[in-house]
């Protein structure tokens, strides 16, 4: 069910030679990045010094891990590449499909009724190719792989975003698409840019109201969301080794809003305290064995400036609580400035609900910290202002702190106790009046808060914080409450005031749980049958995507042009459109639904150029792919940003859409385009996209030329019959121009 020690200690038996190697061929001391990259090459190895933003390297992750949502394509995929089983330790975790709405037990009954047909679908496909399965309830993905998967030095990737969270023990855990995870589960490498390097040193200590999730807040204020595209973010420093590795893990989770390809701290005593707490003490000798690999060189540490792209130092003695939002994780407010700020903004501040949870924040200790200031609120006599919501990161995790009265605490505020699943923080909440679109204020421990993402509500204003001031928020019910100096009114009609919180690192008396929740798989699946009903509305087995005629893609037309930011949840939203992830058809009638199109500044709402009228996204195009019609779709700045989900790549291609033309791609949306045999391309000139009209005809000067380095032509008809020629820059290596030919990476897969 756990780690597998023979793997592990495997990857540290040839760590130091392969480090030491790199370190030679580099030439000057190797950060901690560095290190695991280089001991990660596909050819074993190191024979050069990799350019940094520049050069695509193959790599050997040591683990797959795939959440329900995306495992339905990624195994659906898996099926197609001819394999019996699985050439890398995986494993399929059931946290997507649980909609939050009454409490634990109901919804998970209700889940179970409506979802059984995905989940007996992944579960016997998990039987049958050798794969870990979790079952839903187990826990949310990311908080059980640190349980139980994670360890310092390795490498992993996963089909969400937020694998990054395994950076907290050291890891170098990177969100990828389906086609990315099918490649490593079926024995091939896997492809990355070799990374630019982030420092964040974190000197002196958190204290009173400051918590790990500040640091990470505070990071994404200063980046922005695009500020870590293409970069792993290493921090380091004396903040760093006093902070607990759940806290380190809830700042890695987050460095997905950035856009960082991955995050990670070095191997110290809070991961040695974590891995003999979660039963991994087998690891910790085989880690410390070789210490000194699983950290960056002292010489890094001690001149930062001279061995990272870019640095940022942060006094952790004078960080101030955060509050980041509305509708983008990277918006933040000290605490103590939210008074202005919302009044400001006209912000609404009332909060009506908080929500602790998430794979972002719900460990032991964010549960007990949380808690504290719930037992406050009890003892003062304060009823709290706004509804309470929490969910416990795995049975694990719900186990424990019910066995602790850690539960019973929250409870005596009228808390709901939810799955332990994602719930509200991908969508999956079924919020009463959340339909009557009025505006309103949440607060919650999640990572993302784009608009619609929780409730589905456009005016919903929700805003991420850590576990504790969430608390105490929703106790006050006000967004500008500062529980640093401000006092409460309790039903007695008396001042008082919160005190900081306070709490368990880890379990006193361990953790424990009755029944994780996990399936190992068939020593042997070969007579295992996997069954998908042809009449499923759930479940589509694939056809391969055509491969590429060889001719200049001519007579495309314009199906939008995205105004703004388009993440992956605009391009293929969550929410009840989850239910369909393991059907390509029927999902794809979500496709670009919430982009808003730049000439009417409206969302599914888009010109069909063979009748003149408007209609939804996914209908004109498929009226285009019926006439056979190329189309192309055009986006602003760090189109796709968000959700790795690669059902944001594969709608469009499933529909007929030739190219996606933006500003600048999300790391994992670009590479996911690239694998479906998509051409995502980039304006040489961005002020190009303005010359881009409703009714433009694109016709391909060169694609006949395709090669890496060379930028394609493109001819822009207008209506007036008047021309532009637009130079599209491109990022593909002559591997990934395969793909496009052959139609796509599976297409390969399945030949080779």
């Amino acid at each position: 069910m756990a780690f597998d020690i023979d793997m592990i200690q495997n990857v540290y038996a040839q760590m130091a030679d392969r480090i030491d190697l790199a370190r030679t061929i580099v030439g000057k001391p190797l950060t901690l990045s560095e290190k695991i990259l280089y001991a990660h090459l596909w050819e074993g190895m190191p024979s050069k010094a990799y350019q940094r933003g520049k050069d695509y390297v193959d790599f050997a992750p040591d683990r797959v891990a795939c959440q329900d949502a995306t495992a339905q394509m990624a195994l659906l995929q898996f099926m197609h590449a001819g394999k019996q089983k699985v050439a890398v330790p995986t494993t399929v975790h059931c946290d997507h499909l649980i909609q939050a709405k009454v409490g634990a037990e109901t919804d998970l009954k209700v889940a179970n009724s409506q979802s059984k047909e995905v989940f007996d679908f992944l579960s016997s496909v998990s039987n049958k190719y050798g794969i870990g399965f979790w079952k839903p309830g187990s826990g949310i993905i990311h908080q059980i792989v640190l349980e139980n998967y994670a360890f310092p030095g390795g490498m992993m990737i996963g089909t969400d975003s937020h694998t990054v969270n395994a950076g907290g023990l050291g890891m170098l855990a990177i969100g990828v698409g389906g086609a990315d995870a099918v490649d490593v589960m079926a024995g091939m490498s896997w492809e990355l840019k070799f990374p630019k390097l982030i420092g964040v040193k974190l000197t002196g200590k958190l204290n009173g109201w400051s918590s790990p999730k500040d640091v990470i807040l505070k990071v994404a204020d200063i980046l922005t969301v695009k500020g870590g595209t293409g970069a792993i973010v290493e921090y380091f420093g004396e903040g760093a080794q006093a902070m607990s590795c759940t806290g380190k893990g809830t700042i890695c989770n987050m460095g997905a809003e950035i856009g960082a390809t991955t995050s990670t701290f070095g191997y110290d005593d809070s991961m040695r305290r974590y891995l003999n707490a979660t039963g991994r003490k087998d690891v910790v000798e085989a880690a410390d064995a070789i210490a000194s690999y699983l950290t960056a060189d002292p010489e890094v540490y001690a001149q930062p400036e001279l061995y990272f792209d870019q640095l940022i130092e942060i006094n952790l003695s004078l960080l101030e609580p955060h509050i980041n939002g509305p509708f983008t994780p990277d918006r933040g407010t000290p605490i103590s400035k939210m008074k202005e700020e919302a009044k400001a903004n006209d912000w609404p501040i009332k909060v009506e609900w908080g929500l602790i949870g998430s794979c972002t924040n719900s460990s032991y200790e964010d549960m007990s910290r949380a808690a504290s200031i719930v037992r406050q609120a009890v003892a003062l006599g304060i009823s709290p202002k706004a509804e309470f919501g929490i969910n416990p990161g795995s049975e694990q995790i719900r186990y424990t702190i019910e066995r602790d009265g850690i539960i019973a605490d929250f409870e005596k505020m009228g808390t709901k106790v939810f799955t332990n699943a994602c719930g509200p923080c991908i969508g999956q909440w079924d919020r009463a009046g959340a339909d009557k679109q009025e505006k309103n204020t949440i607060v919650h421990s999640f990572n993302r808060n784009f608009s619609k993402r929780a409730d589905g509500n456009p005016n919903t204003h929700a805003f991420v914080t850590s576990p504790e001031i969430v608390a105490a928020l929703a106790i006050a019910g006000r967004l500008d409450f500062n529980p640093i100096t401000d006092t409460l009114i309790n039903d007695q009609g008396d001042e008082v005031k919160l005190m900081p919180p306070n709490g368990e690192e880890l379990p006193l008396k361990g953790f424990e749980v009755e029944d994780s929740g996990f399936q190992a798989p068939a020593v042997d699946g070969a007579t295992v049958e996997v069954v998908v009903s042809p009449t499923s509305s759930r479940l589509q087995l694939l056809d391969p995507f055509e491969p590429w005629d060889g001719k200049n893609i001519v007579g495309a037309k314009l199906l939008i042009k995205a105004f703004g930011k388009c993440t992956t949840d605009h391009i293929s939203m969550a929410g009840p459109w989850l239910r369909y992830r393991g059907h390509l058809d029927n999902i794809s009638n979500n496709m670009l639904i919430g982009a808003e199109n730049a000439f009417n500044h409206k969302t599914n709402a888009v010109k069909n150029q063979i009748t003149g009228s408007y209609d939804e996204v996914p209908k004109v195009q498929r009226a285009y792919k019926a006439a056979g019609i190329p189309s192309i779709v055009v986006g602003d700045h760090n189109y796709g940003e968000g959700s790795s989900r690669e059902h944001a790549a594969m709608e469009p291609r499933h529909l007929g859409v030739k190219v996606v033309l933006v500003k600048s791609f999300a790391r994992i949306h670009e590479t996911n385009l690239k694998k479906q045999g998509m051409l995502a391309l980039i304006f040489a000139n961005e002020t190009d996209y303005d010359k881009i009209q409703e009714d433009d005809t694109f016709n391909f000067i060169d694609l006949t030329e395709f090669a890496p380095g060379k930028p394609l032509l493109i001819e822009l008809v207008h209506t007036d019959e008047t021309k532009d020629t637009l130079v599209a820059m491109h990022s593909y290596n002559a591997s990934q121009i395969e793909w496009f030919k052959a139609g796509s990476a599976l297409n390969l897969i399945a030949t080779a």
